[in-house]
């Protein structure tokens, strides 16, 4: 009765689709699954998902971080076959069939890596302390309390090379991060903070953006990438290309010619990485470290284990691997669920990935953008417009799109920026005092 009673239970037993990360490509896979006769169980280490594309504006005191994110299980209190787990994937048994996490081990049938990727200092992992980078809420409020903290103690100074240097910001790479934040931060001091101090002039901090190719915004058209760097230098950003950096230090910057840049600020946008996908596999990787596909999405030698997004390498047969972007991303995930789907159904055969590039969009600041389009190039108010509309459009949930759209009409009218809040300036000023003085050589 025991033994007929388990192998029941073991019949009954849905097929377990496990997705490590609610990113992009999580949430499009585990959404493409409801109704299918699947439970999903998505762990993510964070309770929220983020919409990464806005979250320099956190940093930049222009939106609230509750703007940009979005608990995870609210987004699946509907779909009765899906679970939510909050816990950190440390590897994978790829024998075993588990997902190892650190408060609890996980069973699959199917997996789906969708783990995201973050920022690659080049082997120079000593540097990231004080050049923080954008990929989290928490980067974004520490850079928010690092860059706002830097007025306020270039208000309180008597020592005028001090004060320079914490007016002086450095932003390391010239994608659309780095020409987004140098955008935001030039209109930051010299537009919101403007009039807010009596000792200091917010106009007069210096905005540095440092990449070391021969253009910014790879990837863009010359004409566009042209157009970028002029509105940055309108809004009184100095551009510096073909620059690379040496050394960044509590200090400043020093480049590889050899001049020295001191800087209280120094923010790192420059390159990117997988995490440790490859090496939890046993799989081949790129450059990058990122897994490299098949033309399916699926780990050679493991046709259940699928890995999307900024983890994987994916290139069409005989073109160029596709862009760690956002929307490559969501195509995949959606594209994954019909592969599941198809798979329980015997008598389908799913094709091939196939990704519709509809273009690029990065901000510069108020009034300027630049839009590389599947049908159209543009640069300007008009492109401005429609990368606020498309911004709006893919955020998650109504009241992120009413509450972005509200800050961004009042700060378009006044210029004001509302999320300008120190909560930890304590433990900041410990830190920059410890920091401002340079390591001897």
């Amino acid at each position: 009765m025991n033994g007929d009673t388990a192998m029941a239970t073991e019949v009954a037993r849905p097929h377990e689709v496990v997705i490590v990360g609610a990113g992009f490509g999580g949430l499009a896979a585990a959404r493409g699954l409801a109704g299918a006769p699947v439970h999903v169980t998505i762990i993510d280490r964070k309770n929220h998902h983020l919409f990464q594309p806005l979250l320099y504006q956190v940093a930049t005191a222009g939106v609230s971080p509750a703007d940009v994110a979005v608990p995870i299980r609210s987004l699946f209190r509907n779909q009765k076959n899906a679970t939510i787990l909050m816990d950190t994937v440390v590897d994978v048994d790829v024998d075993a069939g588990m997902v190892r996490g650190e408060r609890a081990d996980h069973p699959f049938d199917t997996l789906i890596l969708a783990t995201g990727s973050e920022y690659s200092y080049f082997g120079h992992d000593d540097w990231r302390p004080h050049a923080p980078s954008l990929k989290s809420l928490k980067d974004a409020l520490d850079i928010r309390e690092k860059v706002l903290l830097a007025f306020e103690y270039a208000e309180t100074t008597d020592d005028a090379a001090e004060r320079e240097r914490l007016m002086t910001f450095v932003i390391v790479g010239g994608g659309a991060t780095g020409v987004e934040l140098a955008g935001a931060l030039a209109e930051l001091a010299k537009k919101a903070l403007a009039r807010d101090f009596r000792h200091i002039v917010p106009r007069e901090a210096e905005i540095i953006l440092l990449e070391a190719g021969p253009s910014l915004l790879s990837g863009f058209p010359p004409k566009l990438t042209d157009f970028a760097r002029r509105a940055l230098t309108k809004l009184g950003v100095t551009v510096h290309l073909n620059t690379a950096v040496d050394q960044v230090d509590g200090y400043g910057v020093t480049l590889q010619d050899g001049r020295t840049i001191p800087a209280a600020n120094i923010l790192w946008a420059a390159g990117t990485r997988a995490p440790a996908v490859g090496d939890w596999l046993g799989a081949g990787t790129d450059r990058q470290g990122r897994v490299i596909v098949a033309p399916d999405l699926t780990v050679p030698g493991h046709p259940n284990i699928f890995v999307i997004g900024d983890a994987a390498s994916y290139a069409p047969e005989g073109g160029k691997p596709v862009p760690a972007v956002a929307p490559v991303a969501k195509q995949q995930g959606a594209h994954l669920a019909k592969v599941i789907r198809d798979r329980l159904d015997a008598a389908s055969r799913p094709r091939p990935f196939r990704y519709r590039d509809d273009g690029m969009l990065a901000t510069i600041g108020r009034h300027a953008a630049v839009a590389n389009l599947r049908w159209i190039k543009m640069a300007g108010w008009f492109a401005w417009m429609f990368w606020g509309l498309i911004h709006i459009y893919f955020l998650i949930g109504a009241r992120n799109r009413m509450m972005v759209f509200v800050n961004w009409v009042w700060a378009y009218f006044t210029y004001g920026l509302g999320a300008r809040l120190i909560t930890r300036s304590s433990v900041m000023a410990t830190e920059d005092k410890r920091k401002r003085e340079r390591p001897a050589a």
